[in-house]
């Protein structure tokens, strides 16, 4: 009954949300937004916990009035997100701009296709459709979700802006976004939360956190860049900002070179996140010191 009510929720905003006017749509979901963190369940209280690790020196006030923003943004993006497929072109453009998108536009040129490490911020899902207007399509991986039919609308959705997805545990993943690099796409990865629990422990803020090793395995695989890409709201606009790309180390054993990469990843999230914490829509733990004892490793 659960799955059912879940899938249905999700369906029915896909079909109304989109329907409304901004304003009221907009206007709506902040309310929401605010009803949910007045609750201060357990995504709020994780948020918090998050922020603190980037800001030490923030007061409780001052961390729960930053998640109060915070819920605003997360829900400011599922909004978005349902309105997105009856988004023109034009609208997408307008409303999305990345900067150094250059780096990228050189990558898709040259044939080389390129690894974008992006972090769950801002609206990655805007990105990936100005991305596919850009460049002619993309491909990345989808968590799969429960119930299977909220999994299928998701795909589904990301498809119908022109994303070609592979889900994540597909026995065939690396080789299917291999073959993408190869043929000179971008092949975007969302690289600050460790769902597979093979991550790698990097430090993070001063703490050890674990991180997807995905985006260091296909670069050294293909010889595609691996670049960072921190994203945030600035008024009206979904924005972002793509970092250099990260070179393949030179020495060490293959573990060694993945958690050198990897911990440039957390160097370039770092340096994205101090300015621009409160569109980090992370309320899951992502420090080892916040994850169940089962998942910890010493």
């Amino acid at each position: 009954m659960s799955d059912a009510v879940t899938e249905w929720a999700f369906a029915t905003g896909w079909r109304l949300v989109k329907r409304l006017p901004a304003r009221v749509a907009f206007g709506a979901f902040d309310q929401a937004a605010d009803v949910l963190w007045r609750r201060r369940g357990a995504g709020v209280l994780q948020f918090e916990r998050n922020q603190a690790r980037i800001h030490p020196d923030f007061s409780p006030d001052q961390l729960r009035e930053l998640s109060r923003r915070g819920m605003r943004s997360y829900l400011r993006y599922w909004c978005e997100a349902f309105r997105l497929p009856t988004m023109s072109p034009d609208e997408v453009n307008r409303t999305f701009d990345l900067e150094r998108k250059e780096l990228m536009d050189v990558c898709v040129a040259s044939g080389t296709g390129a690894v974008m490490v992006v972090n769950h911020a801002g609206n990655w899902d805007l990105a990936g459709a100005w991305g596919c207007l850009r460049y002619g399509g993309l491909t990345t991986v989808a968590e799969r979700l429960k119930p299977e039919g909220l999994f299928e609308q998701f795909v589904e959705y990301r498809e119908s802006v022109g994303m070609n997805i592979v889900p994540l545990g597909d026995p065939d993943a690396i080789r299917r976004l291999a073959r993408a690099l190869k043929e000179g796409q971008i092949v975007p990865l969302l690289g600050d939360r460790d769902i597979s629990r093979n991550g790698v422990i990097v430090d993070f803020f001063g703490e050890p956190a674990s991180l997807p090793a995905g985006p260091a395995v296909l670069g050294m695989l293909t010889g595609a860049p691996v670049m960072p890409v921190t994203l945030w709201y600035e008024g009206r606009r979904a924005t972002g900002y793509v970092h250099d790309a990260i070179p393949v180390p030179t020495e060490g054993t293959k573990a060694e070179k993945i958690q050198v990469m990897t911990q440039q990843v957390a160097r370039a999230f770092e340096d994205g996140l101090r300015d621009h914490s409160v569109d980090w829509h992370m309320m899951q733990p992502v420090w080892i010191a916040d994850l169940d004892p089962s998942r910890r490793r010493t």
